[in-house]
């Protein structure tokens, strides 16, 4: 149990958190959520010993095992994998003495060393970092290359995985899918799942934090207040509690007819019917939260684009990669993985080939796959920054491409303001033209005269999709926009993408944008570019398929049947289906059931007279709604797998 009591916590001379009252079990899975700069990660460094309280007090149990990712990655000769398991600091001791002492030829000692490593079940420690290295992304190849050989965001990944290998009762992870493409932020989702100790975490991925967390810790305004339930049930709840406030009924109502748009529109004109769907269950999540996004500091716009060719880009049998010969880092770590045979006759570095990409007005193309399987070189093909290697890239005339990339953000000139970028952009316009436009961007006032050098990492990439905005593009290529921006500005992004009314390709690890803007999928992997047929939901079971598919692939070949045990097997396959049939039914009943409870609690909810009633009564009833939902949803996931199994059976 953490406990919190009459806490206050400064960072020089600014109060960020005060009179913090609050008890955090022990098993809890916590999300810390709030805009940047509310004190989130100053929280996390409280808990860690390294900044202490201005006041009160925070206790701690005695000898609690904490685990966190660390900062920094030294450029070290060790190998990847030898550094994970140096997460685990008593078992990599351990080790090292049974191996000091074999190397000395001491038998007592290394009866010793053998006896501690048993006791802390080391032996397979090396296995459990090599599955650590796999989730995260690490091809097997990898595992043996040096620490220092990796690049930056690589060096991140190992850091989590030491994190995660590390025993603990308290694990604090500070944005861990910054670094992660989507197929391991949904291995990260099951291992955290599978956690046993208590986890607190920062995220601004809300499907991540949907998918963790049991509790949601929200900082605001100098408080910090406790909530049951996920990242979508806090924010029900403080829809309630707003309304409670008497947030402007007008700003609500206005959201609401907003929120309303984007579902009339994605109705009229989503290219396929389950990608639809799926967009409508994430909108319908966000349905009752109006006061929540009307709460927010902001909103803005990509303009209507002056033009808007019918076919805008092309891609003809393209070889996409690098022209120019360079070294690449062992196991294409850290850049785009080039194949084993993708060097052609000049010399080139191929990522992808035979690529037949096409893009007309409107369309929305969300970019999936591992990193470094090509989105950036396929991204930087379409921007025309890569010439293409072979084939043809042709683009219409009328063309007018806004294109953003974690340099877009690094090239930002320092000690130059906002207003200074635009103003090189626009030379002629009004200066009062180019203050209101950077204030719909929320650089309102003296803000838009301030050096970037003081800027956060998400005013920064605010900027940058500002300055691109000012061009009015009609074709927008996002290569991960969503790094450093906080929930707020994230929701405010896909507002802005859903209304833009040119053509998308995003690359981004945050499934709830790609859900809400993009109306069909590309999975860019194994050298190849190649469309996906489904949704999101599709997407992760075909992960989880696969991972399958590749574990069954490595255990050892069963041997040949007999016709004896083929007919043992169609039996229990029989009593698998009714076992099956007979869960079908249960969970049609219970949906139901569900359907029903969920009638009377939305009629009850939409009844004015339920908000002159107490207000720990109308918690109660909004996280009833948000319970039987979340079951709902987990029911009917079941059922479509039943329903898939039994299929396949011939049931």
């Amino acid at each position: 149990m953490i406990a919190f009591r009459h806490f206050a916590l400064r960072r020089g001379s600014r109060l960020l958190l005060s009179d913090i009252d609050l008890t955090i079990q022990s098993g809890w899975r916590l999300g810390v959520i709030g805009r940047n700069g509310c004190g989130k990660s100053s929280l996390f460094a409280a808990l860690q010993g390294r900044l202490e309280p201005d006041a009160g007090e925070l206790d701690l149990p005695a000898r609690l095992r904490l685990a966190s990712v660390a900062q920094e990655t030294p450029a070290l000769p060790d190998a990847a994998l030898d550094y994970v398991l140096g997460g685990d600091e008593e078992v990599a001791a351990a080790l090292r003495v049974e191996a000091d002492a074999q190397a000395r030829g001491d038998s007592e000692a290394m009866a010793r060393a053998h006896h501690r490593i048993e006791e802390l079940h080391g032996y397979d420690a090396r296995a459990r970092a090599g599955r650590l290295l796999h989730g995260l992304g690490f091809a097997p190849e990898t595992h043996e290359r040096a620490v220092k050989e990796f690049s930056g965001g690589w060096r991140v990944r190992l850091n989590l995985a030491r994190a995660l290998m590390a025993p603990s009762e308290l694990l604090l992870l500070d944005e861990p899918t910054n670094h992660l493409d989507l197929d391991a932020v949904l291995w990260l989702e099951e291992w955290l799942r599978r956690y046993q100790g208590t986890l607190l975490v920062i995220s601004h991925d809300r499907e991540f934090l949907d998918a963790v967390t049991s509790h949601t810790l929200h900082l605001n305004e100098g408080g910090a207040r406790l909530y049951t339930g996920n990242y979508s049930a806090f924010e029900r709840l403080r829809a309630e509690q707003l309304r409670q406030q008497q947030i402007a009924h007008e700003r609500e109502q206005a959201e609401r007819a907003h929120l309303q748009s984007f579902v009339d529109r994605f109705k009229a004109k989503a290219s396929k019917a389950k990608q639809a769907q799926s967009r409508m269950k994430r909108l319908e999540k966000l349905a009752g939260t109006e006061a929540v996004r009307a709460e927010r500091p902001f909103r803005f716009q990509f303009a209507v684009p002056e033009r808007l060719p019918d076919s805008m880009l092309q891609l003809e049998e393209v070889s996409a990669g690098y022209p120019i010969p360079r070294p690449l880092p062992p196991g294409g770590q850290g850049a785009e993985v080039v194949l084993a045979d993708g060097v052609d006759s000049q010399g080139a570095a191929v990522v992808l080939s035979n690529v037949r990409f096409r893009l007309e007005a409107g369309e929305r193309i969300g970019l999936l796959g591992p990193n470094g399987a090509g989105k950036s070189t396929l991204v930087k093909t379409l921007v025309g920054e890569l010439p293409v290697l072979a084939g043809e890239r042709k683009a219409h005339k009328d063309l007018k491409i806004g294109y953003f990339a974690q340099h877009t953000v690094e090239s930002l000139r320092e000690g130059a303001s906002p207003f200074d970028h635009l103003q090189d952009k626009a030379p002629g316009v009004a200066a009062q033209v180019l203050r209101d436009f950077l204030g719909g961007w929320n650089f309102a006032g003296d803000r838009a005269f301030e050096s970037v050098d003081g800027f956060s990492g998400g005013e920064r990439a605010r900027l940058a999709l500002a300055l691109i905005a000012w061009d009015k593009p009609n074709l927008l290529l996002l290569d991960e926009p969503t790094n450093h921006l906080d929930l707020d500005m994230r929701e405010a992004l896909a507002d802005a993408l859903a209304d833009f009314d040119g053509a998308l390709v995003l690359v981004s690890h945050d499934r709830h944008l790609l859900g809400l803007v993009c109306d069909s999928f590309w999975r860019v992997a194994d050298g190849a570019a190649e469309t996906f047929d489904g949704d999101l939901d599709d997407y992760a079971r075909w992960l989880r398929s696969r991972g399958s598919a590749v574990r069954k692939a490595n255990e050892p070949t069963a041997p040949t049947e007999s016709a004896a045990d083929r007919r043992r097997a169609a039996a229990a396959q029989r009593e698998q289906d009714k076992a099956a049939k007979a869960r079908v039914k249960k969970i049609e009943s219970r949906v139901a059931a569900i359907d029903a409870d969920l009638a009377a609690l939305d009629a009850k909810l939409a009844d004015p007279a339920t908000y002159n009633g107490p207000t720990a009564e109308l918690m109660k009833l909004g996280q009833r709604q948000a319970d039987l939902r979340r079951e709902k949803e987990t029911l009917e996931a079941e059922w479509l797998e039943l329903y898939e199994q039994l299929e396949t059976a011939g049931a």
